[in-house]
């Protein structure tokens, strides 16, 4: 990595984002006659129903479908699995988690497994590879990432978060969530090869608000007057930032030899914080909230020193 790269990344990726986040703090600090709670529930939904479908529409319309853009998705549910697999016995078979209520252990185990995979991951690899880029951030969280946070994300939150919980399908919810039509019209699109590109550049410029908007809503997560983290979060950071990242890595050497543009995409990928709506998941599934909001916050200041680093190892 050059110094003028390195430059550029913390200019036009670093930078941006951390402005955005230290905005939704101050927002917090100076603006309490607003309760950050309902306006972080507020602006997520606008974002799911408004913003992110012509995003994910503009992104997979104009996508190159290849058997290399579809390896996206695969390592991304890789790492959703590599995760899950080391996070699981940790806090539920050693002394990490002992004494913890099921409540927070699975808040934890949620937020060490589910990526930021969009709204970190689309100007990351956007300033890495362009337009293309965007298309593994999308692909990544629509056939990855979304899908399963909605069905095994849910398992975890009532089958392991509660005593004697019971896991159900939210298939319909999966369905119902505006975000993965608007992927899919785009993805039909793209098949049909029909001549949008009017309305491609259309539903960009709609979507350029959902990246700023999220970020900004992290902001309004971020406990920042107790961030002292505990150790069941610190191993929930590791896993997340470095251990999983790592293994997705090996597995893709082995799987496939030198590592192409999307394969790399896919492995920053899996080396992204924790997904914004950790709190609002926990909050809806009644786990344990500051928890989640906990191990999201570290995760994603944390970030800011590991994503150097893994350009400089990947590239």
């Amino acid at each position: 990595m050059t110094p003028d790269f390195f430059i550029q990344l913390l200019l036009q990726v670093w930078l941006p984002i951390a402005l955005l986040v230290a905005a939704g703090g101050a927002w917090v600090r100076f603006r309490p006659q607003f309760p950050a709670d309902a306006l972080r529930v507020n602006l997520n939904r606008l974002v799911i129903d408004v913003f992110a479908p012509p995003l994910l529409f503009a992104l997979s319309a104009q996508a190159t479908i290849s058997p290399e853009l579809l390896t996206v998705p695969l390592l991304t549910i890789a790492g959703i699995a590599i995760s899950f697999a080391l996070l699981y016995p940790l806090l539920w078979h050693t002394a990490l988690g002992r004494g913890l209520k099921r409540e927070t252990r699975a808040a934890i185990l949620l937020a060490g497994t589910f990526g930021n995979v969009l709204f970190m991951g689309y100007p990351t690899l956007t300033f890495l590879y362009g337009d293309i880029g965007g298309s593994y951030a999308a692909f990544a969280d629509v056939l990855a990432s979304t899908p399963l946070v909605w069905t095994f994300g849910v398992w975890v939150a009532t089958r392991l978060g509660h005593e004697g919980g019971q896991g159900i399908s939210l298939f319909r919810t999966v369905l119902a969530l505006p975000p993965i039509w608007g992927f899919v019209l785009g993805f039909a699109v793209n098949l049909s090869g029909l001549e949008v590109a009017p309305l491609i550049k259309a539903a960009k410029f709609m979507g350029q608000a959902t990246i700023p908007i999220m970020l900004f809503t992290l902001g309004l997560s971020i406990p920042w007057g107790d961030l002292k983290p505990t150790r069941p979060v610190l191993a929930a950071v590791a896993v997340k930032l470095l251990i999983a990242p790592f293994l997705v890595y090996a597995l893709a050497r082995a799987s496939f030899g030198d590592l192409r543009p999307a394969q790399i995409g896919a492995i920053l990928e899996t080396a992204m914080p924790t997904m914004l709506m950790a709190a609002s998941f926990a909050d809806r599934f009644n786990l344990d909230v500051r928890a989640a909001a906990l191990t999201a916050s570290w995760t994603s200041l944390l970030f800011l020193l590991t994503l150097p680093g893994w350009i400089a190892f990947l590239r």
